[in-house]
């Protein structure tokens, strides 16, 4: 199993925080987001990594090169990072992940590791970590069928219908990542849908039998750090265990 982490983007609505700082490096208690997803990762038993960089990437670099020095890490550079979206990141990564099975994972998020236990616990091939709560329009919410497997997932799904917010954590078969990238190649290149979210993939999948099971992690603590708000509500919130 291969840990794939997105961390290429600008985090605008982050600054000034990340005026000079990325946002997977900025700090909540005694270590980053990134280092507290690599430590997560390494203590599930993962040791490949493959990690796609844009902004300030030789940051990140530096960071992850003298942190881990013993750990094997693929960076793989996002140019066009200023004008896409996540899914042009997780396209880049073709070489490393197509026909491998992968945990996928967004750098912005401050997590319990135990999601990730529980994720890889799961018997399913494909299995996607789901926080539930009171949803509003931002987050990507995931509409489920009584099997518990995804039926839809997008920031635009009806809110009434949806059982919870993507965590921003899959697991994925390598049958999956296979006809993941063939629609990913369509996309990108047929399509030029490289500024969307990435879970727009995963939704045309769907028809065609591809699907995630929900692993549910609401009991688990998470949050997606988007905004300065979410990062200082993260720093009230985040559990001492944690710190």
């Amino acid at each position: 199993m291969k840990a794939v982490i997105l961390a290429a983007g600008i985090a605008s609505r982050l600054r000034p925080l990340t005026d000079v700082t990325p946002k997977c490096l900025l700090k909540i208690g005694t270590r980053c987001l990134l280092e507290r997803t690599f430590d997560a990762l390494l203590n599930n038993g993962i040791s490949e990594f493959v990690v796609v960089t844009g902004y300030r990437e030789r940051q990140i670099r530096d960071f992850l090169c003298e942190h881990y020095k013993e750990i094997d890490i693929k960076f793989i550079y996002n140019e066009s990072y200023s004008r896409t979206n996540n899914i042009y990141s997780l396209w880049l990564t073709a070489q490393e992940s197509k026909g491998r099975d992968i945990l996928l994972l967004d750098s912005d998020i401050l997590f319990d590791p135990y999601i990730i236990t529980a994720v890889l616990n799961n018997p399913a091939q494909n299995v996607l970590a789901l926080n539930r709560h009171e949803l509003g329009e931002e987050e990507i919410k995931v509409i489920a069928d009584t099997n518990n497997r995804v039926v839809e997932i997008s920031k635009v799904c009806e809110i009434a219908k949806a059982v919870g917010e993507s965590v921003g954590i899959e697991k994925m078969s390598a049958t999956y990542t296979e006809a993941l990238f063939v629609e990913l190649e369509q996309m990108i290149k047929v399509e030029n849908l490289d500024n969307v979210f990435y879970e727009r993939a995963f939704e045309r999948l769907i028809p065609n039998g591809f699907s995630f099971v929900v692993e549910d992690t609401t009991h688990y603590f998470s949050i997606e750090l988007d905004t300065v708000d979410d990062f200082n509500q993260a720093k009230l919130l985040v559990p001492s265990e944690l710190y």
